[in-house]
């Protein structure tokens, strides 16, 4: 049987096979349980937080998450509808032993997810997911009567963490315009109150979350809205939360997408300028855009790849001590502020970034100049192979080609029955040639 956690969390169609109430209230006696004979409990009552984004499905998950908290001897404050980061800032601030967040992030509508957070407001390692996982359904000790806990409600979240995001500014933003789609999602109250606050003028858009127009169209995964939004108001910019609103992505004055690689190439530089970017080195993974990497040698900013999830990135920032790092999908990490990805954190940083240099985005995002990217899925193919002695010759072939002009990634999903073929060159036609050869001959070598 396939692992239930993934790289974040347990997630899947709500009320569907798997993502039931009953699994929902059966994992969140397992966490308790599990979490208790770690000995994260001793010595007094333990305590919890459980926030989710707008989607429907939410309601039921968060009250069954609930539900099993207290059967577990859990006091449980709900604090409704807040961005994962929120969340995880929360569990942190409030001193709680857990932090549970129910959000699919940038998934579609129908699907929701499950997700631990450690005190602090860290993700649950490994270890401790498969053994939430492994206590399933095992016999366990119920307490009665006054050793049930209670379930409360916490309002003054919103505010709290809008505080949070306000102290790690340097500078105000006053005299900005800027558009910020917040993908109808949990971003949107928090978002723009935090723009205001900062000085800025805020033009929100899709910020009426209804339960089901979740990331419909919306946000950071469809960025054309937001484009035209910052083109017909004259913004100096716009930022595009996803549903969760931990990721970020922003499009400048002329109406240019600045992606998560540009984003991460300006914020280095300023932390390094400012003496903050620990030991110089900027954490991203192995997916990040060769002019990433070329932008951080040439300014003497080491650039430490790891493998893709921002679970993994987060494990080397911690093993380092290094203060940024994220994903070219704008999940944007700076460990001084956050303990996870944060996309409204990650706005009003680029935003500061504008007003306090005066530049426009557009030029403080051409640091990094992108190299074209054309990424290939290969289905029916038996990712394990990926070895293969004839088709690891054809990449070492290309690579020969492309020399120090591009790159080439060969790697297995981590979550689907496909191999996936990534190519960066000095143009898309070149691009497209080494990606459609080499995905011929993993069709060739690997078919099952």
């Amino acid at each position: 049987m396939a692992r239930l956690f993934g790289t974040d969390g347990v997630r899947g169609l709500a009320n569907g096979e798997i993502l039931t109430a009953r699994l929902a209230l059966d994992l969140a006696v397992s966490a308790a349980q599990v979490l208790g004979d770690a000995g994260q409990f001793e010595g007094h009552r333990p305590r919890a937080v459980v926030g989710r984004d707008p989607r429907v499905s939410g309601q039921f998950l968060e009250a069954a998450v609930a539900a099993g908290l207290a059967s577990a001897g859990v006091d449980v404050l709900d604090i409704g509808v807040m961005p994962t980061p929120g969340i995880a800032f929360l569990t942190g601030s409030l001193g709680v032993d857990l932090g549970v967040v129910i959000t699919a992030s940038h998934n579609p509508m129908p699907d929701n997810g499950i997700k631990f957070l450690a005190r602090g407001g860290v993700k649950l390692d490994d270890t401790l997911e498969d053994a939430i996982e492994a206590r399933l359904d095992q016999p366990w000790t119920h307490p009665t009567g006054a050793a049930v806990g209670r379930i409360g409600f916490y309002h003054g979240g919103i505010d709290d963490y809008v505080d949070h995001l306000l102290s790690s500014m340097r500078g105000r933003l006053d005299g900005l315009t800027v558009v910020l789609d917040c993908a109808n999602g949990a971003a949107h109250e928090s978002a723009p109150l935090a723009f205001e606050r900062a000085g800025a003028h805020v033009i929100p858009i899709n910020d009426k979350p209804n339960g089901t127009n979740i990331n419909d169209g919306v946000g950071s995964t469809h960025i054309e809205g937001l484009r035209r939004a910052v083109l017909d108001a004259g913004a100096d910019a716009g930022f595009a939360f996803d549903g969760d609103a931990d990721r970020c992505l922003a499009v400048s004055a002329d109406g240019e997408l600045v992606d998560g690689d540009q984003i991460m190439g300006m914020l280095a530089l300023a932390l390094r300028d400012e003496g903050r970017l620990a030991s110089d080195t900027l954490v991203a993974t192995v997916m990040s855009n060769l002019g990433l990497r070329r932008a951080m040698k040439d300014a003497g900013v080491t650039l430490l790849a790891t493998a893709v999830g921002d679970r993994y990135v987060l494990e080397a920032m911690k093993a380092g001590g290094y203060s940024l790092g994220g994903e070219q999908s704008g999940h944007v990490i700076m460990s001084d502020h956050a303990t996870t990805g944060d996309g409204t954190l990650t706005a009003l940083h680029v935003a500061q970034r504008i007003a306090s240099t005066g530049l426009p985005l557009a030029e403080l995002a051409s640091v990094v100049a992108r190299f074209p990217q054309v990424l290939l899925n290969v289905p029916g193919v038996d990712k394990a192979r990926c070895d293969d002695d004839e088709l690891l010759a054809a990449v070492a072939a290309e690579e020969a080609d492309l020399g120090d002009s591009g790159r080439v990634l060969l790697r297995p999903s981590g979550t689907e029955p496909l191999v996936r073929v990534m190519v960066e060159a000095p143009t898309a036609e070149v691009a497209t040639g080494v990606a459609e050869r080499l995905a011929a001959v993993v069709r060739a070598r690997l078919s099952l």
